[in-house]
Formats: structure tokens, sequence, C-alpha cells
């Protein structure tokens, strides 16, 4: 009945061990062991057991969705729809249809279009979605060092969940199962030029919504029109005062200006305590000196991490400023390799990385970035500004790693931002944590209803895109 190639042996092992091996799912093969398994009970009832009655064989497809065939799966469609302003910016959700009926939902990242994703379509379109490490590998090519990569994630992300689906598990099941049942969620404080105010703000993060883990943005821009606190060349544009890597502004901070700053930070930690980690972000482009100043400074306040102090890329420059200060450093959320992140943990030019799995290359790839940063001792945060769709991405990658420290959430404002979704317990972020879900794939489906409400004017809710499905150019290979 077997011969003794590779696939007929694991066949055979499949079929005698009652294990639903994907490859050879199919029901006259499944069938045809029924009825082997039942001969062979009748057998061993006259002989080995006697009368013993014998029970039927435990259930086949015990947890397999029995509506799809997976060996057979192909992808159909890829569609999209845009929300608007669930957080910062607008978000992309896609759609991949197979010809199952069995869908995947995935996001692109904030700030970037649908484009990233449909030019990406007539490379998906046939393929069989289960080959989620060979699509990924096939379309990483056209993702970049930061957020140009929102595509290809947007596609790896609706891979995993049609794969939840398919083999009903959630997607955390399938990263070798979870640390934690529930997903600790920090938060930026909406901000006030009045430090007394900023701080009451961060204690009602605390007090009212349950907050564990508080983050806030403080930079120089606090210090506009106060005399002396910030030195920097007159007449300068837009482009050379915030589009400028730090280094080139030629802007510092004064003695004067580190003082007010402190203030700021003074202030919401006596609202809130100093037993709950406070974070720090967007500082401003001021040069490597002034950092590692204020760093200095806020070490009585005891800070989890500054952020992204210069970027990412300078290495050397962010070890000289990690190890000239006492307050940890953290950055990551533009990068997209996971080679990038490795040279920055093995050389500890960081304290803390905090990947953005909208751009780091998807569910799988960020699993593995917290994977390699726990073996150089370095902890992972998870960036994240969205919807609930790309958060329960980020919240299964959260629960499966080991280093896993907290997931930014940029929404906690947004009255309907747990509404776009069903399937999940609500509130979604309840008392600073998320729940992890158990459902299926993501675990979440979409409310129709009240992401048609929120659609970006002028857009269409998964309209189709037949315009994409023919190659747009024809560099598929990653060498020539």
């Amino acid at each position: 009945m077997f011969s003794h190639s590779g696939n007929s042996w694991r066949q055979f092992i499949c079929f005698f061990y009652g294990e639903i091996d994907p490859v050879f799912n199919n029901r006259s093969f499944m069938m045809n062991r029924r009825r082997l398994l039942k001969g062979s009970a009748a057998a061993l009832a006259g002989g080995v057991l006697g009368s013993t009655a014998i029970a039927e064989p435990r259930p086949l497809f015990q947890n397999v969705n029995t509506h799809s065939s997976p060996s057979d799966l192909k992808i159909t469609d890829l569609r999209y729809a845009i929300v608007v302003k669930p957080g910062p910016s607008p978000c992309v959700l896609i759609r991949i249809d197979t010809n199952q009926g069995v869908y995947g939902l995935g996001e692109i990242r904030d700030i970037a279009g649908p484009n990233y994703a449909l030019v990406l379509k007539s490379r998906i379109l046939g393929e069989n979605p289960l080959n989620i490490t060979y699509l990924f590998n096939k379309l990483q090519q056209f993702g970049g060092p930061s957020r140009q990569a929102g595509g290809v994630v947007a596609i790896e992300m609706a891979l995993w969940d049609i794969a939840g689906k398919v083999y009903n598990i959630p997607i955390y099941q399938m990263l070798g199962g979870k640390w934690r049942d529930r997903v600790r969620v920090y938060a930026d404080t909406t901000e006030s030029m009045d430090p007394k105010e900023y701080g009451q703000r961060a204690k009602e993060r605390k007090e009212v919504m349950g907050l564990t883990w508080i983050k806030m943005d403080l930079g120089i821009n606090v210090l506009e029109g106060i005399p002396n606190t910030v030195m920097q060349p007159s007449g300068q544009s837009r482009w050379e005062q915030h589009d400028l890597p730090h280094p080139f502004t030629a802007t510092e901070v004064t003695d004067k200006g580190i003082d007010r700053l402190c203030e700021y930070v003074a202030a919401v930690r006596d609202a809130i305590g100093m037993e709950i980690p406070l974070s720090m972000d967007h500082l401003g482009h001021i040069g490597p000196n002034s950092v590692i100043r204020l760093g200095k400074a806020y070490e009585k306040f005891n800070l989890e991490w500054m952020e992204d102090v210069v970027p990412w890329y300078y290495t050397d420059m962010l070890k000289h400023i990690t190890d000239s200060m006492p307050t940890p450093t953290i950055t990551g959320e533009d990068i997209y390799d996971i080679a990038d992140f490795e040279k920055l943990c093995a050389n500890h030019a960081v304290s803390k990385i905090h990947p953005d799995l909208a751009t780091s290359g998807g569910i799988l790839q960020t699993h593995q970035i917290g994977d390699m940063a726990f073996k150089y001792g370095v902890p992972m945060a998870m960036h994240f500004a969205g919807t609930p769709v790309c958060c329960m991405a980020n919240v299964h990658c959260a629960a499966a790693t080991q280093n896993f420290l907290a997931l930014e959430n940029h929404s906690l404002d947004v009255p309907w931002w747990a509404d776009l979704v069903e399937g999940v317990e609500k509130p979604i972020v309840n008392k600073g944590f998320i729940k992890v879900p158990e459902g299926p794939g993501l675990g979440v489906t979409l409310n129709e209803d009240m992401v048609r409400k929120h659609l970006k004017p002028g857009t269409g809710y998964f309209e189709p895109t037949d315009q994409w499905n023919e190659k747009q150019s024809w560099d598929d290979a990653v060498f020539s």
C-alpha cells in the first residue's frame, strides 16, 4: 500500500497514529483508513480481546476546519478598507480571500497607504496561503529598512490569520505556545504645557484607566518662547529642524532648559508615584551631548527608558550614549531587518528594543527578534499604533515571546476603537492588560457596520482591486 518514498512513509506514519498531515488530508484516504481500522478492530475482538467490545476510533480532524482542504487552498483576491483615525493616522485593513471561503485580515502600519500591499497582489494570487515563510521570503525584498515594509507585513499577518482558521487554533499556539495569558499595555499621556496638568493627566491614566505603565512625550517643544533654554542656529528651515538626523541640527539644551524639562518629569512622578514604570519619547532633534546630560538629570526619576535618542542606524553613537548615562535607552520602531536588531543587541548599543510588528517583518520575525534579543539579555517592548486587527497580531506575538515587557497603545481615548472588531472580550484594554484571545487565527472578526461608519471619505469597503491582478514590474528575483 505504501512505497518507501519520503512522502509515502510520512503518509504511513500519519495513517497509523491518527495524525492529520495537511499534505495528505483528503477524504478518500481517511475513509480507507477508517475501514481498515474497523476491520482490524473486528479481528482483534475475535482474537486477543475475545468478546470485549471495541470502541470507535477517536474522531478525525479534531483540530482542523473540515470546511477547508489545506493542501488545495489558493489565494484568490486581496482587497482593502481604510479606517480614519483609530490611532494617530488612518489605518489600512487588508483582506486576503481564498478559493475555500477562508479569509485572513491584516493591517498596514499607520501613515502607509494601500498601494504598499496592492503592488504585491499579483505575486500571491494562486499561491497556497499556508506557505507563510515561503511567501514572506518571496515578498521580503519589497519591504525595506522601515515603514515601507507595511505591505509585506500586512500580508504576512493575514496569512497567519488564515492558517489559524484552517487549523482552528490561535496564532500564539503556532509560535510555540504562550508565556502569559494577559499582555501588559503602556500608553502615552496627552501632553500639556503646564507641568501640573501633565501630571494630573498621567494620574488619570493610572487611576481611571488602570494602566500599570505610563509613557510621556517630552521634547524641546515645551521650551519654545523661554529664553536661554535651547541653543540653535537661527533661520533654520523646518527640514533642518525636524528632518535632519539629530547630530546635524546643531541643537543643544542648556542647563536652564534641562531644569525646566525636569519640572515636567517631577510633576508626573509626583502624580503617579515611583512604583509604576515611566517611559519617555520625542525628545526632539538634539545632539548626543544633550541627550547624555538629560539622561543624567533624569536619573532621580528612574525612567524605564528614553526612546529614539538618535537614529537607530548610528550603532556606535547609540552605544556611546547608552554607556554614558544611567537612564536606559530603547529603539526599534523603524527597523525592518532582524540583522539590524541583532547588531544593536550584540553590541549592547541600547538597553532595550521595541520593534513595531507592522514594520519589523510581521508576527513570526518579530517573535524571532525577541528570541534573538533574549540571547543577549535584552528585553523587548513593542511599539503599536492602529486598529484592533494589528493589535491582536501584536498580542499573539507578545504572548509567545519570553522577554516581552509591554505593548504600546495609541487609541485609549478613541471610544469606538474596540467596536471595530467582534469575537473578543470587551473592553479589549482592561485595567492595563489585554487578554490573549483563544479564537482561531487572530481571534477577531470585523464589525462591518462600525468599520463602514469610520471609512475614509471617498473609499469603499473591500471593493474589487482587479487592476492590481497583473504584475506592475518583473523584479521578483532577489538576485539578478
